[in-house]
């Protein structure tokens, strides 16, 4: 389930980072020339173009669900704080912006969510079990 997740997550963050960059290649001319540099925070489509896809959140929702892959291929599980936080993540975005794949967002983070609580209680038992065996074997 974690695997999962990560993947979705990790499609969702690069299909919003290609769509969005491939939707916005007209403005690369003025990223690229610097003339955001002093009127960031002004309502202009270069800006806000810029701030919805390469200063948006397709990067670090692909870095997170690359990261969440990764360590589940490692068999490590990731923290239940990454799982809750990308859960309030994707539950702002969805209830905030819409038609968006916000409530697909919302999906995978509680895929992650219940694949990491899974797995942290399978790690809290599995020692609790064998050392109930080595025990028995008087070992």
């Amino acid at each position: 389930m974690i695997w999962w997740a990560g993947r979705g997550l990790a499609l969702i963050g690069g299909g919003h980072l290609a769509i969005g960059l491939l939707l916005s290649r007209s403005y690369f001319d003025d990223w690229f020339a610097l003339r955001l540099w002093g009127h960031w925070t002004e309502d202009t489509h270069q800006a806000s173009y810029f701030w919805a896809n390469p200063a948006g959140f397709g990067w670090p929702l692909l870095l997170i669900g690359l990261t969440v892959v990764w360590m589940d291929r490692r068999g490590i599980t990731p923290p239940l704080f990454l799982a809750w936080m990308v859960l309030g993540w994707a539950v702002v975005c969805a209830v905030i912006a819409e038609p968006t794949p916000g409530p697909v967002l919302v999906a995978f983070a509680v895929m992650l969510l219940r694949g990491v609580q899974k797995a942290s209680g399978r790690a809290q038992t599995v020692p609790a079990e064998q050392a109930a065996e080595t025990q028995r074997a008087g070992l």
